[in-house]
């Protein structure tokens, strides 16, 4: 008897969980452009009070949300420290590190449900330019897709989060890298939502009528249109880093952005 109530209920969440996300999540998606929901954490994990207060401190995103979405970001930066490696080159790798690092990563995942990304298993931090292996020239930071990592130079990553008004965020640049190749390959709701988004995004870059001239607004660096894939990071860099700006200057482009990675003002 138990047994049999077992199954009974098996099927029943089975039948439920085909229902939200066989019928309702794309009659959702498609009526409002963005998943059914986003955050649901029965066992929300808590960040120290030191831990807490780095995020104070360094992300002023962090700072505006309300007391429940605080709670889902704490429980994401823990969630995140634990899911990837984190390995030190000629650096010790640190608390507040670990948690820089994965506060950059949940603000820009935010606004998606499934946030935590395959196509890297490790964070490899140098102290400061590092030699790549890639094609041997000295680095920043950079996505190696064959390698599964995320590298950073250390000097740099802290430069781009203390300065938080020269558009230059090098955690914020390389994870949008990720982003980008992960919602080309995924079809999760945040990917669809995400490539439709870009496909508007892109716009700005490749129609001759729409692209903006770095010549004539100094607002985005000459940088961002080096190709597709750095326009995208310049922008995500200047999207968090001077959204007032932004939404002055370009708010069509702004409004595709905040569509792209379900953004929600506070």
């Amino acid at each position: 008897m138990i047994i049999q109530l077992f199954i009974f209920l098996l099927f029943g969440v089975l039948f439920l969980v085909v229902i939200i996300f066989g019928i309702l999540e794309p009659i959702y998606l498609l009526l409002f452009n963005k998943p059914l929901y986003i955050h649901w954490y029965p066992f929300s994990k808590k960040l120290k009070s030191n831990q807490r207060q780095i995020l104070v401190n360094y992300f002023p995103f962090y700072c505006r949300l309300a007391p429940k979405r605080k709670m889902y970001f704490e429980h994401r930066v823990n969630v995140f420290i634990a899911n990837y490696q984190f390995t030190g080159k000629e650096i010790f790798i640190t608390e507040d590190m670990q948690i820089l690092i994965a506060g950059t990563y949940v603000m820009l995942t935010f606004g998606m449900r499934n946030y935590l990304i395959r196509l890297f298993d490790k964070i490899i931090i140098y102290p400061s330019s590092y030699l790549s292996t890639v094609n041997q020239v000295y680095h920043k930071g950079e996505f190696n897709p064959k390698m599964k990592a995320i590298v950073f130079s250390w000097e740099d990553f802290l430069l781009g989060l203390g300065t938080s008004n020269d558009n230059i965020n090098l955690g914020l640049h390389e994870f949008s890298h990720v982003l980008h190749f992960h919602c080309l390959k995924s079809n999760d709701s945040s990917a669809i939502v995400f490539f439709d988004a870009f496909n508007e995004v892109l716009k700005y870059y490749s129609d001759p009528v729409l692209k903006i001239d770095p010549t004539k607004n100094n607002y985005f660096r000459v940088y961002a249109f080096e190709n597709q894939f750095e326009f995208l990071s310049v922008i995500l860099e200047h999207f968090f880093e001077t959204p007032r700006i932004f939404k002055s200057s370009h708010p069509e482009l702004y409004e595709h952005v905040a569509t792209m990675i379900n953004f929600k003002e506070e």
